[in-house]
């Protein structure tokens, strides 16, 4: 398990690339019924992406119609774009609170591989259609079993090899009553 000092967004965030992994590799999956029905918000490590524009955002979990095929017991989930304002401003959804839009959509089940001890969002399970977002994989895990409010993920692209392309951050933020 890795040291207590990284246990803070803005800590892990920063966090060097030796410390993300000793989390993923000592992390625990998240329960499903731990995330189900809560929107994370969220932070990507890699500086391009705040030049990209989506640096900051937000992670939906819920249970509803699936989406496409896969392992079960799974949920499903989504991503939420946010205000790209300081890092550590206030997540503000967009197009607005009250009607934020939903797009990316993932299935969310045990990982098979990798890394057995963490969640995978598999956007090639979400019913994205020939959206590029088909191609991202994401391993999921809580760094410290009495913190589930703090998840670690691994973002990857499935081309034919998975190559990694970022570490993110999520905090629970908000309960969400989407169902799909």
């Amino acid at each position: 398990m890795i040291d207590r000092r990284w246990a803070h967004p803005q800590a892990l965030r920063g966090a060097p690339a030796a410390i993300l992994d000793e989390a993923l590799r000592s992390g625990t999956a998240p329960a499903l019924d731990s995330i189900r029905g809560w929107l994370f918000r969220g932070w990507n490590n890699l500086a391009l992406t705040r030049l990209l524009g989506f640096q900051k955002f937000a992670k939906g979990f819920y249970e509803g119609p699936p989406r496409g095929r896969g392992p079960s017991p799974f949920l499903q989930g989504y991503n939420t774009p946010v205000e790209q304002s300081a890092n550590w401003d206030p997540h503000v959804e967009r197009p607005s609170p009250d009607r934020p839009k939903r797009f990316g959509f993932y299935r969310v089940f045990a990982a098979p591989n990798r890394y057995e001890n963490s969640l995978l969002l598999d956007y090639g399970r979400g019913g994205n259609g020939l959206n590029p977002a088909g191609l991202l994989r994401d391993y999921l895990v809580q760094p410290w079993p009495d913190e589930p409010d703090l998840l670690l993920g691994k973002a990857y692209l499935a081309l034919g090899v998975w190559v990694p392309v970022s570490w993110f951050v999520l905090e629970r933020w908000k309960s969400s009553d989407f169902r799909g």
